[in-house]
């Protein structure tokens, strides 16, 4: 690997480690090898998660998407080589043949975040679940496998699922407040709730229970991915490691004192070492 590239490698660990200390956290415990493509994926996540925040207006964050789908297309070969997470991305897609559409996917579910429209019904929940958070456990799993593909599609999609229903509902009093209804709202519309309950930051017996079914559906999806691993080949299960920290979160949502609006839910941070190193 070069010195750019290492540099470039090394601004995205800083990234993830900034940022999402949990995945970097994981990240720690993956082959050398694998490990800076892996945060490199991360740290693209953590890129166009972030669009909205840097940008004034929707409009503008679709440029800025715009840019990344021409760089991952190969259009824009000099403003990727100077982008650290650009560089980084685009050396383990050729390193380990990632798919690059995925990602391409990944900026494309992300345009939903840009505007403040609902979340409009479970199915299109998930569907945005996987294409943001199965697509980097997959994507990991391959990296982990060589670029080979390791087997466990399933697997790496019901934990992504999992994964992204915890974060969300972890992340609500942020994207309440910032006008954001992640929560669908026919499921809202089931338990006698709505998206204005939701961006008004009310905890009511309907929004509870609505989190109680997404719980619920969360646990399913962490169930059948470790049922899956079976058919994914044992060097890239650590993949999947980060899912272990999805019951914790959930076990915390359901104690009594539960508030969805105040500070986000997490567990001790010792309990996550724990069960990330027991994962991997």
């Amino acid at each position: 690997m070069t010195d750019e590239r290492a540099a470039a490698h090394a601004a995205c660990e800083a990234m993830v480690k900034q940022y999402d200390r949990d995945r970097w956290l994981a990240g720690l415990l993956l082959p050398d090898a694998a490990r800076p493509a892996v945060l490199a994926l991360h740290a693209f996540s953590l890129e166009i998660a972030r669009v909205r925040e840097t940008v004034s207006q929707p409009s503008l964050g679709e440029i800025r998407f715009q840019w990344w789908r021409e760089a991952l297309d190969g259009a824009r070969p000099a403003e990727a080589e100077a982008h650290p997470v650009a560089a980084a991305l685009i050396d383990a897609c050729d390193r380990f043949r990632l798919p690059r559409h995925a990602l391409i996917a990944l900026i494309e579910a992300r345009t939903f975040d840009l505007y403040d429209d609902p979340m409009p019904h479970l199915g299109h929940l998930e569907g945005y679940c996987g294409e943001t958070s199965s697509s980097l456990f997959r994507l990991a799993s391959l990296v982990l496998a060589g670029g080979a593909d390791p087997g466990g599609a399933a697997a790496a999609g019901h934990a992504g699922v999992a994964y992204a229903l915890a974060g969300l509902m972890r992340a609500l009093p942020w994207s309440a407040a910032r006008g954001q209804c992640f929560v669908p709202a026919d499921l809202l519309a089931r338990h006698g709730a709505s998206p204005e309950d939701v961006r008004a930051g009310r905890a009511t017996p309907g929004l509870l229970a609505a989190l109680a079914e997404l719980r619920t559906l969360a646990r399913s999806h962490v169930a059948a991915a470790r049922a899956g691993l079976a058919d994914m080949a044992a060097p890239a299960r650590p993949a999947l490691a980060p899912l272990a920290l999805v019951p914790l979160w959930l076990d915390r949502m359901e104690r009594a004192d539960y508030a969805p609006f105040e500070t986000p839910v997490d567990a001790p941070q010792w309990r996550k070492q724990w069960a990330l190193w027991r994962a991997s």
